[in-house]
């Protein structure tokens, strides 16, 4: 999804294309195009934020439904795709993400799966401490990470 002020940007620049045909195939004044321009400014804003908030409430919707599982013990051969296919034969899946090494891009063995909330409960029930791939997994309903103050 593009971002607000790139979808303004991308408006007014439709606008002052508009006014540059305009004013080349016709006799018109500057002050038709100055006022083209002028209310490019007010009306771009006004679409990009009416697009971008209607995408926004989509969102929040979907991710009402959506929760954190925790997923532990992952061998570290094991990839997003084959988590993704293993979760997924216990509901919906929206994301994988297998945490990695800073410093040397490994994987770290653990990482987290978000699913549908109405499945998340049989996803622990059939998967918490059953073995995948010769490692017995654990897996739990994520906890919200805490503030890390850097001072």
């Amino acid at each position: 999804m593009k971002s607000p002020q790139i979808l303004t940007v991308i408006i007014a620049a439709v606008f002052a294309l508009i006014g540059y045909i305009v004013s080349s195939t016709m006799a018109t004044t500057p002050l038709l195009v100055a006022a083209i321009a002028f209310i490019s400014a007010f009306v771009a804003p006004l679409i990009g934020n009416s697009s971008t908030s209607i995408a926004g409430s989509e969102l929040d919707t979907s991710n009402e439904d959506v929760k954190t599982l925790y997923v532990g013990n992952l061998p570290y051969r094991a990839n997003e795709s084959v988590v993704r296919e293993l979760f997924s034969a216990h509901g919906s899946v929206q994301s994988v993400r297998l945490m990695k090494d800073k410093h040397t891009g490994k994987r770290r063995g653990f990482g987290f799966v978000e699913m549908a909330a109405d499945d998340l409960e049989n996803a622990i029930a059939a998967l918490n401490d059953t073995e995948f791939q010769q490692r017995t997994l654990k897996v739990r309903e994520a906890k919200e990470r805490p503030e890390r103050n850097d001072n």
